[in-house]
Parts: C-alpha cells; sequence; structure tokens
C-alpha cells in the first residue's frame, strides 16, 4: 500500500495490533445534524481519553473520526507506558517552579490515567511493568545517574534502578549496552486494544461516536460547529485532537506541528526460551539517541522492533529491510527470523519537543505535539481538556502559556528543515 493510499485508508494498517485487535468497530458515518455540550475532532488517545474524562462528568459528547477509532498514531506505536513528558525541564526555565511542580506531578498523574481506565473498565491491553532505558555512551550513564538522583529527592513513587554493565544480560540477551536504568513503574502494552477499549467504554457510558466522518470545516464563533461531507455537530465546545493527522482541518494551527514518520516490524512468535534469553524480565526497552531504537515482546512472544523515524516525508520502500540490520545489531540471534508484520505512520513533532494545548477563540481547545512521547501524555491532554470545559483551568495553563514555533510553508518548507536538523542530532550521536 502507497503511502497516499495508506493516508486516505479508512481501515487499520496492516500492523500486528490491528491484527490482534479484540474488537474491530464498526460506527456509523455522521448523516444529518446532531446537538451536544462537545464535539470532539480525532478518535485516537487524546479524543478518547477526553470523551470518557467528559461523559463520566455526566457531559453530552459526540466524537468525530476520520477512520476507525485508533487508526492514527495511537493505533500504531511502540506500546510503552512511560510518564513524563519529553523536554519537562523546558516548563520550569520558561514558566519558574510553580509551573515546574505542576508539570511534575502532571507527569505523574498521566501514568497513572492509563492504570486507572485499565482497571475501571477491564480493558484487556496486555498491560506488562518494567521499562529500561539503555546506554550506548558514557554520557548516557551519567545523565541516568542525574535522572535517578532527581527522583530521588523528588521522592518519585515507582521503583528505579542503574543496571551496570556487569548486569545487563540479566536484562537484555545483547551486548550492544553499556548499563540501563530499569523503571518498574513503566512499562508496555498493546495501544490499540487500549484505544478501543476506552471508546467503547464511553459508547456505554452514552456518548455518541462516528466513524469515517473526516471534519471539512469547523466554525469557531458564537454558534460553534464542526461540518463534514455528509453531517453538521452543532455544540456549546469544539476539542481538536487530530494531532498529526488533523493538517488543513484548522488553518490556525497550520506549522505548529510537524508529521514524521514512524516504522515498526514485528517478529514471527518465538520460542520461550529465545524470548526469555533476550528480555528475561519482559521490559519496554529504548536506547538514547536522536534516532533512537525501541522494542520489547508482545504477548504472544514476538519481538517489535521500531525506531527509524523519518522527518523527511519519505516512506521507506521496505520497513522490513530497513529495520531488520538495526534489529540484529542489537539480537543477532535473530539474523534470521521471519517479520511477520511492517508497519508505520505518522507522530507530530512540536519543535521545542513540549505538548501543545491552547484555545481558539472562546469556544475550540486543541492538544497535540506529543513527539513521540505520547501513550501517557495523551491521556492527561484529553483529561486536562475535559477540566477546562468543566472550568478548571490549573493544568491547562501551564501548557498553555508556554511558547511555540510555527514554521512557514507547511510541510514543503518544515520537514526539510526538521530533517537537516536531526541529521545534526545524529551527527552528534555518532561523534
Amino acid at each position: 500500500m502507497s503511502d497516499t493510499e495508506e493516508h486516505f485508508s479508512r481501515e487499520h494498517t496492516r500492523s500486528y495490533y490491528a491484527a490482534t485487535a479484540n474488537v474491530a468497530t464498526n460506527f456509523a458515518r455522521l448523516d444529518g445534524e446532531q446537538h451536544c455540550d462537545v464535539v470532539v475532532v480525532g478518535g485516537g488517545f487524546t479524543g478518547v481519553s477526553a470523551m470518557l474524562h467528559l461523559v463520566e462528568r455526566g457531559y453530552d459528547v459526540v466524537l468525530l473520526e476520520a477512520n476507525r477509532i485508533g487508526w492514527g498514531a495511537s493505533g500504531r506505536n511502540g506500546g510503552q507506558l512511560i510518564d513524563g513528558f519529553v523536554e519537562e525541564h523546558k516548563i520550569e526555565k520558561r514558566l519558574g517552579a510553580d509551573a515546574a511542580r505542576i508539570a511534575y506531578e502532571m507527569g505523574l498523574e498521566c501514568r497513572d490515567i492509563v492504570i486507572d481506565r485499565i482497571e475501571k473498565y477491564s480493558i484487556d491491553c496486555d498491560l506488562k511493568f518494567g521499562y529500561l532505558d539503555l546506554a550506548l555512551r558514557d554520557r548516557d550513564l551519567r545523565d541516568f545517574e542525574e535522572t535517578l538522583d532527581a527522583k530521588t529527592r523528588a521522592a518519585y513513587p515507582h521503583r528505579v534502578e542503574l543496571v551496570g554493565r556487569s548486569e545487563m544480560r540479566e536484562y537484555i540477551g545483547s551486548d550492544r549496552y553499556l548499563g540501563g536504568l530499569v523503571n518498574w513503574g513503566n512499562g508496555h502494552l498493546h495501544p490499540l486494544n487500549l484505544c478501543v477499549g476506552e471508546a467503547l467504554a464511553a459508547y456505554e457510558l452514552g456518548a455518541r461516536i462516528f466513524e469515517h466522518s473526516p471534519v471539512t470545516s469547523i466554525d469557531n464563533g458564537t454558534a460553534p460547529r464542526v461540518v463534514t461531507a455528509t453531517g453538521i455537530v452543532h455544540a456549546r465546545k469544539i476539542l481538536l485532537a487530530g494531532n498529526a493527522y488533523l493538517e488543513k482541518t484548522e488553518p490556525k494551527l497550520s506549522g505548529t506541528v510537524i508529521a514524521a514518520g514512524s516504522y515498526i516490524i514485528a517478529t514471527e512468535p518465538l520460542n520461550s526460551a529465545l524470548a526469555q534469553e533476550l528480555l528475561p524480565h519482559d521490559t519496554a526497552c529504548c536506547d538514547q539517541r536522536a534516532a533512537l531504537d525501541y522494542f520489547r515482546l508482545s504477548a504472544d512472544r514476538r519481538l517489535l522492533f521500531g525506531g527509524m523515524c523519518n522527518y523527511s516525508g519519505r516512506v521507506p520502500r521496505s520497513i522490513a529491510a530497513s529495520l531488520r540490520p538495526k534489529m540484529s545489531a542489537v539480537f543477532p540471534q535473530l539474523a534470521d527470523t521471519a517479520i511477520d508484520f511492517e508497519w508505520g505512520g505518522n507522530i507530530a513533532i512540536s519543535i521545542n519537543r513540549v505538548p501543545q494545548l491552547g484555545r481558539i477563540e472562546n469556544n475550540t481547545y486543541y492538544a497535540q505535539g506529543y513527539s513521540g512521547h505520547g501513550v501517557a501524555p495523551t491521556h492527561l491532554a484529553g483529561k486536562i481538556l475535559a477540566d477546562i470545559v468543566a472550568g478548571d483551568s490549573e493544568q491547562f495553563d501551564v501548557f498553555s502559556k508556554v511558547r511555540h514555533w510555527r514554521l512557514p510553508g507547511g510541510r514543503w518548507f518544515a520537514n526539510p528543515a526538521l530533517a537537516l536538523g536531526m541529521l545534526y542530532f545524529r551527527l552528534k550521536d555518532h561523534l
């Protein structure tokens, strides 16, 4: 399937997650007019989280998804459940200590929201605990020591341990790494099953969900409404949660995030002895480079291996051919193992790597730009959007005050510019 065909397909990409989904959603297309308190645009984690928080509070909610629930990055990602935010130290630098304290607490809360949702609604999504950051350089080890010290001072609530080189074989069947930092509060899961499970929970509570309903225009004025090719939703508030796929739907957000491709392969199921050799504690793993590798075992013992984030806008001719050498460099044991699935999709990058939350006029709010660190932060963003609808702005204000760059020229300028910037960081990694 070509990139163009993939982008406009109404069904899921041919991923391991789609092949092992608990439920294939089949909500109707929007036809005619609907009226509600809040209309949500986008059926990924941000939109679904906001919808669920709102219906739990008694709001009448309509959600519009252009394709299927979890069709975008929310249903295609590495499945890593990580608390905190990318570049969260920038919040203290720009907004001060009070904002940094709130941001730190939100970083813990975002992980807890996911766990709460899984437990409250009995969502079967293969949740496992254990997340291992991997060091390729001495400076990575120094960073790990500083991270552990900072977490200790802040009374971080989960067990975190440094792993020395001599101990690495207890955690990973590879000689590639100098050491690691394991966090037993973070972990990994099946993201599509999580997203669909949350959407079904909201539906059972009364939310109205429409798939195959791409938005064509948005009116943010005194009579807010969202228009599709076959219908209109009238609402008091509009929440935009399209992230990398919002594109030109809201011109006022043009150039605020950049779509970057991210890709994953999944091996054939491994025998239990080999799976135990590769990842004895069944942790999710990630190295520290700008062009990082990340990997974990699925519930049926496949190795899911991702990386190769592509900022140029070009899709690789063969995802498997591009990622297999990287996987084999980490795990030579898998050099001849069959690849059963290969897939990719776009994530939204904000230039300063801080998630973007803001307001368009008085009735429309948005959240986007998680920069590849989205499973947990998206859930918090959904809660923050629900809070602002309800009149609570404390957490919203922290992110809405962060200044973000806007690049002119859309993807034709922004993607090459970002690709050049990432080339610089990759060269630094090699040096």
